[in-house]
């Protein structure tokens, strides 16, 4: 925390906390770094609950199918809850084919988005905003494709950071205060902990938010009961259950929003398969052509996004860059580009030896498993890995990990939308 904003983390966490109703463990992990946790909630803010093109139980359930992409119950539980407050049809919970017919068309993007993003096409593009009486406008495909990479990329912060396992019994996200990765920032920094005030709102708020999830949960269970017929059914958030080897299982609660759930990543040029074309960023970028159609079609959200893109670059990670004798920036570029390679995105002007000189193989491992396939994250990964760096660096990979992702699938979005727009 910098000496100047000695206030700065508390006030992020009270207007989390007046918003969402509890210290949610992804806005804890973010607080080490408060000057993007307060970038990061601000433009998450604007995508949920600002005006926008998409009405916000939309918003909500987009999240939740996104989510789901990779299995993540710590974002589709929150989102759910929220879909509900936002006035939601709960009877869009029991799944896809329960929704109408506009949002599950985009089902197909979602899923490319979220493993093989280079796949997408002016084509995919064009089938959502054809005319016909579920067609997309360009402001709301655009806001959806925002919306989709956002919660993609969150998915692996939460994956990466172990917030994942931090879901307590029914979804309610009971930390344990006792980790040095769960500490409120407050506390870690200070080391007397938050002010009595804001322990008192936590503690009210986080009963009042688990009083009405289970409210709501009831109300989505009588759902369906009564249109399925049945006398006992499955919980829609039940606990997490894990097999002897640590995988995540009872999953089936989550299958109801996936279509082609056998659809995952691929290496982005296998050997065995004709190389498929290079994303080249001098041909087409953020900063010269993402930024500006994004901003264009929704409002503001370019400026948020870049901030945020921005924001990330400028943390520090002074330890790490010291320990393979380098600069800073040196390193946190090599993440970067590693991260991109994997979707394809090459710069013109990047020695990719470099990757193997920075990079550790184990950290090059743990950088890919959170990037690529987020869910395959072990439990422990996160504590056994870099053991001799403080918590706050280990915060910042996955942090350099959320943006490159999110970054890299805007990419490929934007650039397809540009190309539906100049054919």
């Amino acid at each position: 925390m910098s000496g100047g904003e000695p206030e700065r983390p508390q006030f992020l966490f009270v207007k989390a906390l007046a918003s969402r109703g509890r210290l949610e463990a992804v806005t804890q992990q973010m607080g080490y770094h408060p000057r993007y946790l307060d970038s990061f909630l601000k433009t998450q803010h604007y995508l949920l609950h600002m005006d926008g093109p998409l009405p916000f139980d939309c918003r909500h359930y987009i999240a939740i199918m996104a989510a789901a992409r990779h299995h993540c119950r710590y974002l589709v539980n929150l989102h759910v809850l929220q879909f509900l407050r936002a006035g939601g049809d709960p009877q869009w919970l029991r799944g896809l084919d329960f929704i109408p017919p506009k949002l599950r068309n985009l089902n197909e993007i979602n899923k490319i988005l979220a493993h093989r993003p280079w796949l997408i096409t002016k084509e995919h593009i064009e089938k959502l905003l054809k005319i016909s009486e579920w067609s997309w406008s360009l402001a709301e495909l655009v806001h959806a494709v925002v919306l989709l990479a956002h919660c993609h990329a969150l998915a692996s912060f939460v994956f990466g950071c172990g917030c994942e396992q931090e879901e307590g019994p029914g979804g309610r996200g009971s930390l344990k205060p006792s980790s040095p990765g769960n500490q409120c920032f407050c506390e870690a920094a200070m080391g007397n902990g938050c002010g009595q005030e804001l322990l008192r709102i936590n503690r009210k708020r986080s009963l009042d938010s688990c009083m009405e999830l289970d409210s709501l949960r009831e109300r989505v269970q009588r759902i369906h009961v009564e249109t399925e017929g049945r006398e006992e059914t499955r919980p829609l958030m039940p606990d997490r259950e894990e097999d002897t080897d640590g995988e995540v299982t009872g999953a089936a609660n989550l299958a109801c929003y996936l279509q082609d759930p056998d659809f995952g990543y691929q290496d982005f040029a296998r050997r065995d398969e004709e190389q498929t074309q290079v994303f080249r960023v001098q041909d087409y970028s953020w900063e010269d052509h993402g930024f500006s159609l994004v901003n264009r079609l929704y409002s503001d959200i370019g400026h948020l996004l870049d901030e945020k893109f921005r924001m990330v670059d400028g943390l520090q990670s002074s330890a790490m860059a010291k320990r393979q004798g380098c600069e800073p920036s040196v390193f946190k570029r090599g993440i970067w580009n590693y991260i991109h390679c994997m979707f394809g995105i090459r710069y013109d002007d990047y020695d990719y030896a470099e990757v193997n000189h920075l990079l550790e193989r184990m950290l090059k491992v743990y950088i890919k498993t959170v990037t690529c396939y987020p869910e395959k994250t072990n439990p422990e990964m996160f504590d056994r890995f870099w053991k001799q760096f403080k918590h706050s660096e280990k915060v910042h990979v996955n942090l350099l990990i959320l943006e490159a992702r999110m970054q890299a699938e805007l990419l490929y979005a934007l650039q397809a939308i540009t190309q539906y727009m100049v054919s």
